[in-house]
């Protein structure tokens, strides 16, 4: 029996390359196994890419809050990238809808304050974040 944790965690393209040589030698159990590991080790990946996006969006509007100053190009580049990737997460894995993005919202929030305050040196913990501010307000330097 194959440690399918491991090889996943080490190599999806090796496990997948391990997946067909056990479907090759008739090992279905092996080929269920692998499967089943590959496809939890992918979704967690997809998941915490989606929270990374999520919290460096956030901390690029907590920044757009409170240095409004400092606010440039770049930061509408990165907010507006950040959703576009967080789009195409959701596009590709629907089990990434709202319902997954509110329920690591607090967590990403949290994480994106922090990540601010280092940034900036302001500390923001007063600072809430709606939905309609992180997807859907516009941002513009005028």
């Amino acid at each position: 029996m194959k440690n399918w944790g491991e090889l996943t965690a080490h190599s999806e393209l090796l496990a997948a390359q391990e997946i067909k040589q056990s479907f090759d030698e008739g090992s279905l159990t092996d080929v269920e196994e692998g499967l089943n590991q590959l496809i939890e080790t992918m979704a967690r990946s997809e998941k915490r890419a989606l929270q990374s996006q999520l919290i460096r969006l956030m901390m690029h509007i907590i920044k757009w809050h409170i240095q409004s100053e400092k606010r440039s190009r770049s930061w509408l580049l990165t907010i507006r990238n950040a959703r576009f990737e967080i789009s195409k997460l959701q596009q590709f894995t629907p089990s990434l809808n709202t319902a997954y993005i509110e329920s690591i919202w607090d967590e990403s929030l949290t994480e994106a304050r922090g990540e601010a305050e280092i940034e900036t040196g302001v500390a923001s913990p007063e600072i809430t974040l709606t939905w309609e501010e992180v997807f859907s307000a516009k941002y513009t330097l005028s």
